[in-house]
């Protein structure tokens, strides 16, 4: 492309360096009318990284020490001693301590998700409810449990609206022959008790024509046909 010299051209600042000075005096001027307003922004930027680079630091050092309070605790859970793997015992913290002292470590995110399913089988249901929501993961066969036991819990509390709620979200979670027709099994129950009638026939007929080969199928057919019988289909 040939050299323009008239204002209009684009390439004018890089081809003439009269025109790169005038512009690098502009930015001076600038910087010079808002230099207060500029040094504070680079300053609120260069907190922010430092703010940033520091709370990993402190996260990174914190994972090490709740990944050794939580493997002391899962033997507790794993042998069904709940009170013990939600408190603690012989001076080991237990996993309410681990979700509240190590929060932001994926050993503390755990620890939500176990403590959720050791106080859903307490019967604390809102205690539960509020640990399993804490609880989050990258693997969706996992999300979908945390969702089913929300699900399990708010059944348990006769809020079978809540609970449909969740367990449509667990069974639409990386639909699998081995849990998703679980989840279904449960949504069609609270939808029964929702009084949801259709919504629950639907939710068997899933069962049966989406996963013909698992062993719910036996019983949404038995469920579904007493259902339809009640509602004169």
């Amino acid at each position: 492309m040939s050299k323009k010299n008239t204002d209009e051209s684009g390439f004018e600042i890089i081809e003439k360096p009269e025109a790169l000075a005038g512009q690098i005096n502009k930015a001076e001027v600038f910087f010079l009318k808002n230099r207060k307003v500029l040094i504070g922004i680079g300053g609120a930027i260069l907190v922010a990284v430092v703010a940033f680079a520091g709370y990993r630091f402190y996260i990174d050092g914190q994972e090490g020490n709740a990944q050794q309070a939580l493997s002391s605790v899962v033997y507790d859970f794993e042998a069904d001693s709940l009170s013990k793997a939600l408190n603690g015992s012989g001076g080991n913290e237990g996993l309410l301590s681990i979700a509240d002292n190590y929060k932001g470590t994926d050993a503390a995110n755990l620890a939500n998700f176990y403590a959720g399913v050791a106080l859903l089988k307490q019967g604390k249901y809102d205690d539960a409810i509020s640990h399993l929501e804490s609880f989050s993961s990258s693997d969706l066969l996992v999300n979908a449990r945390a969702q089913s036991l929300i699900g399990d819990a708010y059944l348990e509390k006769n809020q079978p609206a809540e609970a449909i709620s969740y367990y449509k979200k667990a069974s639409d979670y990386e639909k699998n022959e081995f849990f998703t027709p679980v989840y279904l099994m449960k949504l069609a129950l609270a939808q029964e008790k929702a009084n949801q009638a259709a919504d629950a026939v639907a939710s068997y007929k899933r069962v049966i024509e989406e996963f013909p080969l698992s062993s719910e199928v036996v019983n949404a057919k038995k469920y579904m046909g007493l259902l339809e019988g009640q509602v004169g289909k």
